[in-house]
């Protein structure tokens, strides 16, 4: 292949948003075009006969992920009008077998995706021997939230088979042209392009940058970094959707509205107005670290005020999250401090220094331990268990692009109900 070819996933459930998006997408640059697996279960073989019928100047791939019944599922795709058919890598021999002899009488090729195949590199060369057309180094997306790279399954894969590799799972513009300069001919994305409010742009923008891979300065940020990284960009009810409604703390606000917080946890268990613990804990917290205070649930008496929240300033923690009250809102509304709280009172307690710091504590209804993540922004506060901050981070960064796509289509005069098509997914009752 002369120059990389750009294949734009549609994983999509709704046929009619994903003709649109593909029609956008062929504008930007797209050269390929794929019915995905989530678009064909939602919509059947219809969904491939309609973008064959809009695009007949394209590339046509169903991406029927063939397990077994290998010959019926390539027939049931080349009758739709496909010309690349893709199927599982790990499926047994005897299924790719039959699969690729019913590609040769039907005259498509077959696509070999090799996700979760526990030995890539030898499945790949048997695959090739098999007579598969081309071989996808995937990393699947649910892989990809806790940190595995198709780009790492490419290298490997590099030189390793003379047919055509692909390469598919969470590619940007610099991911992209990373995988072109691995050695991968073909180039397939989905929701950095599916999701975006301007499908065409960033269709070209990866159409460039795989086109001219050499001139994309490529960063690399440690994990602890991207984690916060992706909190600044997301929301509370983001995060809150990608753990499945979970995380959120009950009955706080934030003092001082419009702010954002994020930082990991400092924990603090104290009893009614006790405001040692709470104010030593200053201290102990560092840069960027947010102070999670478990006041017994108290809220007529404050184990917090303006000049506690003054030294966080001074030591540069990010915020403070209060199961109980708070006073001097006055001035830490001047002082514009991330301060969340279940009430307001002016009654201050006394340092009896009762309780301890960075033990595991409850707040708000929900258990946080020294080191989680703690997320809040006018809409609430979340916690993020530690150990799963960066696949959080990146689900969240997912439904914020999906929100992105609906928001721009409810611009062009959709509707909510009428893209989620309500009544198509509504349970039988």
């Amino acid at each position: 292949m002369k120059k990389p070819v750009l294949q734009v996933a549609l994983d999509l459930l709704e046929l009619d948003r994903a003709l649109v998006i593909a029609k956008e997408s062929v504008l930007g640059g797209a050269d390929w075009i794929e019915a995905g697996t989530p678009l064909i279960k939602s919509e059947g073989m219809a969904a491939v006969r309609a973008l064959v019928r809009q695009f007949p100047n394209n590339t046509i791939v169903a991406d029927m992920k063939v397990a077994d019944t290998g010959a019926m599922e390539v027939e049931m795709a080349a009758k739709a009008g496909a010309t690349v058919v893709c199927l599982l890598g790990d499926a047994d021999d005897a299924v790719i077998a039959d699969a690729v002899r019913a590609a040769s009488a039907f005259g498509v090729r077959l696509m070999a995706d090799l996700i979760n195949s526990s030995d890539p590199v030898t499945r790949a060369k048997e695959l090739e021997i098999l007579g598969v057309d081309m071989i996808v180094a995937h990393v699947g997306i649910d892989q990809q939230m806790v940190g595995k790279s198709s780009l790492s399954l490419l290298s490997s894969l590099a030189g390793s088979v003379t047919v055509p590799i692909a390469i598919a799972g969470g590619l940007d513009s610099g991911s992209a042209a990373e995988a072109v300069m691995s050695g991968a001919d073909i180039v397939i994305v989905g929701g950095w392009i599916t999701r975006s409010a301007d499908v065409k742009s960033s269709t070209a923008l990866i159409r460039a940058s795989i086109d001219s891979p050499g001139d994309i300065v490529l960063k690399r940020t440690p994990v602890s970094n991207e984690v916060r990284r992706i909190f600044e960009k997301v929301s509370s009810p983001n995060i809150s959707d990608a753990m499945h409604r979970k995380g959120a703390m009950n009955g706080i606000f934030s003092v001082c509205g419009n702010v954002k917080m994020i930082g990991r946890a400092v924990t603090v268990q104290t009893f009614a107005g006790d405001w040692a613990k709470p104010v030593e804990a200053i201290d102990v917290a560092g840069l960027g670290d947010v102070i999670v205070i478990n006041n017994d649930a108290a809220t007529h008496v404050a184990p917090w005020g303006e000049l506690a929240t003054m030294s966080c300033v001074t030591k540069g923690v990010s915020g403070v999250v209060i199961d109980g009250a708070v006073r001097d809102v006055d001035d830490i509304r001047r002082l514009h401090f991330p301060v969340f709280a279940k009430a307001i009172v002016p009654n201050a307690g006394e340092p009896k220094g009762l309780g301890e710091i960075n033990a595991e504590i409850s707040c708000c209804g929900q258990t946080v331990r020294p080191g989680d993540w703690i997320i809040g922004d006018e809409s609430g506060v979340v916690v993020v268990p530690k150990e799963r901050a960066y696949e959080v981070a990146r689900r969240a960064l997912e439904v914020k692009k999906t929100e992105e796509r609906i928001r721009e289509e409810i611009r062009r005069g959709s509707t909510l109900s009428q893209i989620s098509a309500l009544t198509k997914w509504e349970k039988e009752r």
